[in-house]
């Protein structure tokens, strides 16, 4: 493990040993990262609320913040999932299998379904649902275009990736 690891208010982050976690990545608090996860350059994981959450294969790219809400909402971020460069996840779930394009927001209370996407640059309002299947874009955040499996394939494809490139830095 590598990065910088802060406690706060009793709680240390917990890696699993088989995660990456660049050297510059920022984990503070109540943070749990399952196997084979990556956390890229510049990441912040700030879990001095309620938790942070990342699991398993999941990679977040590089400058990508997350954070919880001080009125109990944790920030979940389920299995197989790609969060790409500079994003933000601010108390929200984001579950197994969806992607989150660059530079894009998502905000408290909002849901972003499993193998659902939401496009760069978009922003997810507080407690707007991303069903399972759709493609949301724009500011605010709206409905484009249901997904392929060509959009299903490519997620698992960055996924695996993520996973294979992280072992790489070892």
């Amino acid at each position: 493990m590598s990065g910088l690891i802060v406690p706060h208010k009793g709680f240390v982050p917990k890696v699993d040993p088989s995660a990456f976690v660049a050297a510059n990545a920022t984990l503070v608090g109540d943070v749990e990262v399952a196997a084979n996860a990556s956390l890229w350059f510049g990441v912040i994981l700030r879990g001095d609320g309620p938790g942070i959450r990342i699991g398993e294969n999941s990679n977040l790219q590089d400058g990508t913040v997350v954070h919880v809400a001080a009125r109990g909402l944790m920030t979940v971020v389920g299995k197989n999932v790609t969060v790409g460069h500079m994003v933000l996840l601010h108390a929200c779930e984001v579950q197994d299998g969806a992607f989150v394009g660059m530079h894009s927001t998502v905000l408290d209370g909002a849901v972003i379904e499993s193998e659902a996407m939401v496009a760069a640059g978009a922003l997810i309002p507080p407690g707007k649902i991303v069903r399972r299947g759709e493609l949301w874009a724009g500011n605010p955040g709206r409905k484009l275009r249901e997904l392929t499996e060509k959009d299903y394939e490519m997620f698992r494809r960055v996924a695996a990736g993520y996973v294979k490139l992280a072992k790489s830095y070892d």
